[in-house]
């Protein structure tokens, strides 16, 4: 209850100060000085190393207790590096350039049950961006949009912003126009960022919904999911939504996945898990799909952007159609 939070007191004091003990005791003394000692295993501090991403410093505490919170929040922002500049397929776009651009790095739906929100989170990575600005969103087409209902988020708390700048984060409103990726930049200053990668799943699934009646909840549910980056979604060819297949990193988005579709878009599914371990994405427009000669366990799919794409049950059947098609 915030009406009730109190600040921690914080006391700084050298291990080897006589006046520990006597906070602390001799034995609570020693073991902490055991466990510093261990600490020396690790590598020294260096916030070059950190900001470079080749060094991650670990912190004590328990937001339980609120021990070391605070602290850690202080050290957090010291370590924090400015905004820094992004490549563009135009080149690298410097954050002080005073042109508006930022990329969706992710997308949330139902952050706001009773509403049905969805929520685009950009980054901002140059310029300033004003509420009710006119921007181009580049992968919609080059189209000119207003961002709508901008804010930025602690916690469970919402607050409105009227401006923000490079390095800040803002969330919008997303009518189910956005993608992970995706570049919003100023009219007539038309570029795209790098996108982010992606793994490719090792676990799959095929998912169906247990009534019928709620095949609109599950397509709506399973895409906005799929449209988060939680999970990718496959089907074959020539098939509806009613029966799809998932494709996961890890074997516990499936339970994710089921957990959302119950409580999020009250659909109860049904998951069978399939032998496939490998997919190849064919990027080669030209070739004819169903022409293709490839080994029997070998499923032919497209993806939620209608990618043709080939599951493989074993490396040898990777390489047999690659023999089989060249």
């Amino acid at each position: 209850d915030a009406g009730h939070a109190k600040k921690a007191g914080v006391t700084e004091i050298a291990l080897d100060d006589p006046a520990l003990v006597d906070l602390i005791g001799q034995k609570r003394r020693d073991n902490l000085a055991d466990e510093i000692e261990l600490l020396g295993a690790g590598r020294e501090f260096d916030l070059d190393a950190v900001r470079n991403g080749t060094l991650s410093p670990v912190f004590f505490g328990s937001a339980l207790t609120n021990f070391g919170v605070e602290p850690f929040l202080e050290a957090f922002l010291q370590m924090t590096p400015p905004p820094t500049a992004r490549t563009a397929d135009i080149g690298v776009i410097d954050p002080f350039d005073p042109h508006f651009s930022a990329f969706v790095f992710k997308i949330q739906a139902n952050m706001n049950k009773a509403h049905r929100d969805r929520i685009a989170f950009l980054r901002i990575c140059s310029g300033k961006f004003t509420a009710g600005m006119e921007v181009t969103h580049v992968q919609g087409g080059n189209k000119k949009i207003k961002l709508s209902q901008p804010q930025q988020m602690m916690a469970q708390e919402r607050h409105i912003v009227d401006e923000a700048y490079a390095g800040d984060i803002i969330g919008v409103f997303d009518p189910g126009i956005f993608s992970i990726g995706d570049t919003i930049c100023m009219p007539g200053k038309k570029f795209a960022y790098e996108g982010i990668p992606t793994f490719a799943p090792e676990h799959f699934a095929r998912v169906r919904q247990v009534d019928t009646m709620k095949r609109k909840q599950f397509v709506k549910g399973i895409t906005q999911i799929a449209q988060e980056g939680a999970i990718q979604i496959f089907q074959e060819f020539n098939t509806g939504m009613e029966e799809i297949i998932v494709g996961v990193v890890g074997v516990l988005q499936f339970e994710v996945l089921q957990y959302r579709l119950e409580n999020e878009y009250n659909v109860e599914i049904r998951m069978e898990q399939l032998p496939y371990e490998h997919v190849r994405w064919i990027e080669n427009k030209d070739i004819d799909v169903a022409a293709l000669s490839v080994t029997s366990d070998t499923k032919k799919v497209k993806d939620l952007h209608d990618r043709p794409l080939l599951l493989f049950t074993h490396p040898w059947s990777v390489q047999t159609a690659l023999d089989r098609n060249e």
